[in-house]
C-alpha cells in the first residue's frame, strides 16, 4: 500500500507500527523519525498540495483534524478523490484510538496494542509519581504569543498538564484551543509558564520575554523563575511522544513541588 502522511502525529503513529515503508509522501512539518527525512514533501500541514499527493498516486492519505484549518485539505481530498483517513484526537484516550484504528487497518493490530500499552504504563507511572507530590502548581501553556492562544478543555494536554501533577490554567474553558486577553493570564496566577509555539524552532523559542508583557512581571511563575520553552513536537501532536512530554513536564512540576 501507498501511503501519504499529511500531519506529523500521523506520521509518527504509522512510523511507530512499523509501517514506515509505506509511506511515500509527507507534509513539510513531519521530521520524526528520522527515516523519513529524504520523503517527497507535499506542503504545509495546513495547505496541503493536492496535486503534489495526487502525483504520489497514494492509496490513502493519513489526515487529520488536530490544527485549526485542516479541515479544508479534507474538502480538497474529497473533491479530488483521494480516499483518506481521519485522525481527530482531542485526548489522550483518543490517541490511542487513532493508534488502534491506525494497526487494525493496516494489520498491525498487536503492535498497537503493545504501543498503547507501553503509553498507558509509562503514564500511569508519572502520575502515581505525581499523586505523592507536596503541593500541585497551575501551569500555563500558550500556543502562540500574539494573540496569545491556549488549549481548553477539549486539548489532550489539560491531560497531560494533570497527569503530570499540574492545573492547566484554562481547563475551565470548554474548547480545544482559542484566543484570550493577555489580561487574563496574570488572573490565573500561575505557578509555570510554557511556551510551545505551533511551527516555531525550539531554538526560536523566547519563553523569557512572556515576563515583559504588561501586568505579567508579577504572574508566580515569571517571578521566580518557573518559565521554559515546551518542545512543541511533544506536546503539540497527538500521537506516541506525547509520552516524552508528559515525562519532561513532571520532571519541572517536581522541582518547583
Amino acid at each position: 500500500m501507498r501511503v501519504v502522511s499529511i500531519c506529523p502525529s500521523n506520521t509518527e503513529i504509522a512510523c511507530a507500527l512499523g509501517l514506515g515503508p509505506t509511506l511515500v509522501g509527507l507534509d513539510r512539518s513531519s521530521d520524526w523519525p528520522l527515516e523519513v527525512a529524504g520523503l517527497p514533501r507535499v506542503g504545509a500541514d495546513i495547505d496541503i498540495d493536492i496535486a503534489a499527493v495526487a502525483a504520489l498516486k497514494p492509496d490513502l492519505v493519513l489526515s487529520s483534524l488536530s490544527v485549526p484549518g485542516m479541515e479544508a485539505n479534507l474538502d480538497a481530498l474529497d473533491a479530488a478523490g483521494i480516499p483518506h483517513l481521519v485522525l481527530d484526537a482531542r485526548s489522550i484516550p483518543d490517541v490511542y484510538t487513532s493508534i488502534r484504528t491506525v494497526g487494525r487497518l493496516f494489520g498491525r493490530g498487536r503492535q498497537a496494542s503493545e504501543l498503547v500499552a507501553s503509553m498507558q504504563g509509562r503514564l500511569d507511572a508519572v502520575e502515581a509519581r505525581a499523586a505523592a507530590l507536596p503541593r500541585h502548581p497551575t501551569v500555563f501553556l500558550e500556543w502562540w504569543p500574539k494573540p496569545v492562544i491556549v488549549p481548553g478543555r477539549q486539548c489532550w494536554t489539560t491531560e497531560m498538564i494533570r497527569i503530570a501533577g499540574g492545573r492547566s490554567a484554562f481547563a475551565d474553558l470548554d474548547v480545544r484551543s482559542t484566543p484570550i486577553e493577555t489580561h487574563a493570564v496574570p488572573e490565573r496566577e500561575p505557578d509555570i509558564l510554557l511556551s510551545c509555539w505551533c511551527g516555531v524552532p525550539h531554538a526560536n523559542q523566547k519563553p523569557g520575554r512572556m515576563g515583559e508583557r504588561p501586568g505579567w512581571g508579577d504572574i508566580p511563575g515569571v517571578r521566580s523563575g518557573q518559565v521554559f520553552a515546551a518542545e512543541e513536537c511533544l506536546f503539540g501532536r497527538p500521537g506516541p511522544r506525547l509520552v516524552e512530554g508528559v515525562e519532561w513536564l513532571h520532571a519541572r512540576i517536581a522541582a518547583w513541588a
